[in-house]
């Protein structure tokens, strides 16, 4: 898989995940969603492109260093996703519940999807 068509796969796959949020607000249940939602699902939909175009790029630039820039984008990602967790909470009160399951609704659908196009990516030619 090249990086264009894995970048498109990701933008309908962002569409797709904000639907949910979306009916959500507007059949009146926005109170499933903590303040400054779209705060956490930019902010994640983002770190997760970056993180995915960049491992495309070093994929096709030299494939020896795969798997450094894979540990080294999930570390920072990880790192990321912990400040902005920290910075959050300390700036708005909000249900630290809803939090976590809104971050958690967005973070680990990014991070499968993720995943699922990196592993895509390194299986054989042949079983394609």
């Amino acid at each position: 898989m090249k990086i264009l068509p894995s970048i498109l796969a990701y933008l309908v796959f962002v569409i797709l995940l904000a639907v949910m949020p979306v009916a959500a607000q507007h059949n009146g249940y926005d109170n499933w969603l903590v303040t400054h939602f779209w705060l956490i699902f930019f902010f994640l939909s983002g770190l997760t492109f970056l993180v995915l175009s960049s491992i495309l790029f070093v994929q096709q630039k030299n494939k020896e260093y795969y798997v450094q820039a894979f540990l080294a984008a999930t570390t920072v990602k990880i790192l990321a996703c912990l400040i902005f967790i920290v910075v959050f909470l300390m700036k708005n009160k909000v249900n630290k519940y809803l939090f976590l399951a809104d971050f958690f609704y967005v973070y680990l659908l990014n991070m499968v999807f993720e995943v699922y196009v990196l592993l895509r990516n390194l299986r054989h030619k042949n079983l394609r």
